[in-house]
């Protein structure tokens, strides 16, 4: 990175995220436009991004992840609530789980009833296609053959998954041929972003193929303070480096892809958000703007853990010690075997109560035990399912702790805010309970650890929820669009009441999708460099 204190471009996209990558990728494909990513982070160098079973160690690794935390949540039990983001290029793709998942289909007719017009499901079905290399189903209207972004099903599963499966099927539930096709629900094995037994992140599909642009700019250890405004419209950002104090000026466009809860963030220090709020940390309000980190919600999940002394499962013991180096062995020689997926290789997306009419939980099966803290990999043996309600209806709030703008913002999903929200996990432990009970587990014998047969009355599987429960890191909303004033961006992701300015991550959703938010967030920068260039929409299919 340059050290002069002030450069210039047409486009700054602040993140190098999974949505940042993309979106400068997309953008310097004009090689009449100059494009500069700034990241605070560093470059994805850990030689465990790339290493799917290693999921466990990056998403400890302190320095490429914020590690940001909840305010305490008075609906469980008072605790904090980690809040993970990656912190290097790729982001937060850097240490997901690496599912590829795109909710169903009415989440997205949902958000242009809401107002978000352009953005139904036949609309950006084209940009999730335009993404996506599919390895399978070639000849499927719902996916693309040709895209930067590999998509792979697992082909190699734990024996568990497939108990797992069997044991679903004899409960009557229907098996999903495809999770990403006209409808999600059902069980089957996951579609991952992997290709070669490598981690397929946005940095490494989008970004590096593009980094021997001449118009494409990279910064990394390079923290954006605030949006620089000119009157009504955004000029540049300020930006923190090794260096010192930098001003990077955008001749077109500011786009912030910086999540959930840094675009945010990033807004309010820049003076654009609820004026009452800014002014109570001696901001100066340029934008009165109430809904800048107003409807942030989060998925949560509470497990189902089971004991067993079959080994079978992943983990380390001395009966699994061959097998074990068997895999490290095969990884390192052939980039295949467990180590080359992400665990979580099979799930279900259920209706867990009549007239519903789409899924409302997820169930992620994991083979393996409960992890120690402090331990990247689980020791001894077990398996769990984490139901995951899809679709809370609580609200909360991102906002300011301080003006300092290294400092971690305030973060209050509000999570059961809303009492109801806690019913569908309540009845999808019931359900998950009657799947390990099931003929195919019989053979493990194994116990439940978590609950715990102690736990049967829905006040008890309540309180359990609420002392166990945590997200599955899929912030959202915090800077929704639509078409309502209270909105803070239009559909085409412009800060409403400002110029050259717009925001394009999670953050932009109203409502959060039915399933893991990677790849919606890979088809809102894919819409948004056509917005931005002012190309015209795909054509809705």
């Amino acid at each position: 990175m340059t050290a002069n204190p002030e450069q210039q471009f047409d486009y700054v996209v602040v993140g190098a995220g999974t949505a940042g990558c993309v979106l400068a990728a997309r953008l310097s494909e004009d090689s009449h436009r100059s494009v500069c990513l700034i990241e605070a982070g560093g470059a994805d160098s850990s030689p465990f991004i790339g290493v799917p079973g290693a999921v466990g160690i990056v998403l400890a690794n302190k320095a490429i992840n914020w590690r940001f935390q909840s305010v305490p949540q008075p609906s469980l039990d008072g605790r904090r609530i980690p809040v993970p983001r990656g912190r290097v290029l790729g982001g937060s793709f850097a240490i997901n789980g690496m599912v590829y998942s795109r909710g169903h289909p009415s989440d997205y007719d949902g958000w242009s009833a809401a107002g978000a017009r352009g953005w139904s499901f036949r609309e950006v079905l084209p940009y999730f296609r335009k993404s996506e290399r599919s390895e399978h189903y070639a000849d499927s209207p719902f996916h693309g053959r040709d895209g930067p972004m590999n998509v792979r099903r697992v082909t190699r599963p734990n024996p568990l998954n497939l108990a797992f499966m069997e044991s679903l099927r004899g409960l009557g539930f229907k098996e999903c041929e495809d999770f990403s096709g006209a409808d999600s629900e059902g069980y089957g094995l996951r579609h991952l972003t992997i290709r070669d037994g490598r981690r397929v992140t946005t940095a490494r599909a989008f970004l590096r193929p593009a980094l021997g642009r001449r118009n494409l700019t990279v910064m990394t250890s390079a923290q954006v303070t605030r949006v620089l405004l000119e009157g009504r419209r955004a000029a540049g950002v300020e930006v923190r480096t090794e260096y010192g104090p930098r001003t990077v000026r955008a001749n077109t466009e500011v786009v912030l892809a910086a999540g959930a809860i840094q675009s945010p963030q990033v807004l309010m220090l820049s003076g654009i958000g609820d004026g009452e709020h800014l002014m109570t940390l001696g901001i100066e309000v340029k934008h009165h703007l109430p809904g800048v980190g107003r409807n942030l919600h989060d998925h949560l999940a509470s497990p189902v853990h089971m004991a067993t002394e079959h080994p079978d499962s992943y983990g380390i013991s001395w009966r699994a010690m061959p097998r074990n180096l068997a895999h490290i062995l095969e990884y390192l020689l052939m980039r295949s075997g467990p180590l080359a997926s992400n665990v979580f290789e099979s799930v279900a997306f259920l209706k867990t109560a009549d007239g519903l009419t789409r899924p409302d939980v997820q169930l992620v099966f994991q083979p393996a035990k409960k992890l120690q803290p402090g331990f990247p990999f689980p020791i001894g043996h077990g398996y769990a399912v984490s139901p995951v309600a899809l679709y809370p209806r609580s609200r909360g709030r991102l906002t300011l702790a301080s003006a300092d703008p290294l400092a971690a913002p305030a973060i209050d999903a509000n999570l059961l805010g809303v009492p109801e929200d806690i019913d569908p996990l309540i009845r999808a432990i019931r359900l998950v309970r009657r799947v390990f009970a099931a003929a195919p587990f019989r053979k493990y014998a194994a116990t439940e650890a978590a609950p715990g047969p102690a736990v049967q009355s829905d006040a008890e599987i309540a309180a359990y929820i609420r002392a166990t429960s945590y997200t599955v890191h899929h912030p959202a909303g915090t800077c929704r669009m639509g078409s309502d004033p209270d909105a803070v961006l239009d559909p085409e992701l412009r800060v409403r009441g400002l110029d050259g300015l717009r925001v394009a991550d999670a953050s932009v959703m109203p409502m959060l999708i039915g399933g893991n938010t990677n790849a919606p967030v890979v088809m809102i920068a894919e819409k948004a460099a056509d917005l931005i260039r002012g190309r015209p929409a795909l054509p809705a299919v």
